[in-house]
């Protein structure tokens, strides 16, 4: 699986797969997920966060989507700061240097594998190396709270932004998480991810090096 970068300046090579992923996002987040509020007539999901600045990472198999997640720049209006500011007590991130990520998936049947490195784990890591390669320092994201020691496990650092509230019957919390080297090296060894695994189709490639074992000490 590799994951492709898609942005306001390529979006257009990928008109057919931005559309197959509205209409899966449709099936995860409101047939699944029984989202009722984000139901829409043409069975797509998209929001008012789904703009020109949003970048999308999209794990795929040849043409099929296997994992997505969203990107939203903090400077404009994201999940925190419009839907759920109360879960951060210092009010809302706004940086440059901070972008939210949301609408982070993995399709039903590729969750739960076994084999490494999962899809969960390289569109995760996707991020993380994302965000080095543009100089971001941090990402805030909403999420239930049973997330956390998954973040923590993977070798991430995730500081809560305030107290978990119930929100539709599940514990929220909203974190800002470290963007940094050690945090890619961390999960790509951890979870089985072999280094870069980002396509910069239509833009200024990025190289990321292979992650490799650290040797013992003699």
């Amino acid at each position: 699986m590799d994951v492709h970068v898609i942005r306001r300046d390529n979006r257009h090579l990928y008109s057919e797969i931005i559309d197959d992923y509205f209409r899966l996002r449709h099936q995860i987040y409101v047939v699944e997920r029984k989202w009722a509020v984000l139901d829409r007539p043409d069975k797509r999901e998209i929001d008012q966060f789904d703009t020109d600045e949003t970048v999308y990472l999209l794990g795929l198999e040849g043409r099929s989507i296997i994992a997505g997640m969203r990107l939203v720049p903090t400077t404009a209006p994201t999940l925190l700061s419009e839907l759920f500011p109360k879960l951060s007590l210092d009010g809302p991130i706004r940086r440059p240097d901070v972008y939210e990520l949301s609408r982070i998936f993995v399709v039903k049947t590729r969750r739960g594998e076994h084999a490494g490195p999962r899809a969960e784990a390289i569109i995760q890591a996707a991020a993380m190396e994302y965000g080095l390669s543009i100089g971001l320092s941090a990402f805030t994201i909403v999420l239930e709270s049973w997330w956390l020691p998954r973040l923590l496990d993977q070798g991430w650092v995730a500081r809560p932004l305030g107290l978990p509230i119930e929100i539709d019957r599940m514990s929220t919390v909203a974190v800002m998480v470290d963007v940094n080297q050690l945090a890619w090296t961390e999960i790509c060894l951890r979870r089985s991810v072999p280094g870069s695994t980002l396509v910069w189709q239509g833009l200024p490639v990025i190289e990321r090096p292979a992650i490799r074992e650290p040797i013992p000490a003699a």
